[in-house]
């Protein structure tokens, strides 16, 4: 494993564990050049999954960028991080259960939409919001009249 301080290209394992949800390998590295320590994350990837975007873009799926967009959405929320890797690392399994070789960008999206919505009301209404494209307070209010108590939390308490 290269050390994303150095460059170097071996590093030591220290210590490894599964994660909370048993869906990865957790391990601590020290590169063997410069002594740093970092830690990296062991996945199954049962095969190679290609998004297609708009305008018949494709690229390879990319686990961060869901995780990014997830964190994002609930920031300054109080989501645990634990809640989010389940979200994403469920997203993931539904992606490559669906067998396909390609998977369209705005199914993804729906499938986080699912998982935010059970997670956090303010959240899933930041990530509808890019997601759909709102341009107008007149959409966040409408998009917002549609969603009641979700998980115990109103999206109206902050």
């Amino acid at each position: 494993m290269r050390c994303p301080f150095c460059a170097h290209d071996n590093s030591q394992v220290k210590d490894s564990r599964p994660t909370e949800d048993n869906t990865a390998i957790r391990r601590r590295r020290q590169c063997e050049g410069c002594g740093a320590r970092f830690t990296t994350f062991e996945r199954v990837q049962l095969r190679e999954v290609i998004v297609v975007k708009s305008g018949d873009k494709r690229e390879p799926f990319d686990r961060a960028k869901i995780e990014q967009s997830v964190s994002l959405a609930c920031r300054k929320r109080g989501v645990p991080q634990e809640r989010i890797d389940q979200l994403v690392s469920g997203v993931q399994r539904q992606i490559e259960t669906l067998g396909e070789s390609e998977v369209p960008a705005r199914d993804i999206g729906e499938m986080v939409m699912d998982g935010l919505r059970q997670l956090d009301a303010v959240a899933y209404i930041r990530f509808a919001s890019v997601y759909r494209d709102f341009t107008e307070a007149r959409d966040f209010e409408e998009f917002a009249s549609t969603i009641q108590d979700v998980g115990g939390r109103d999206a109206g308490n902050d």
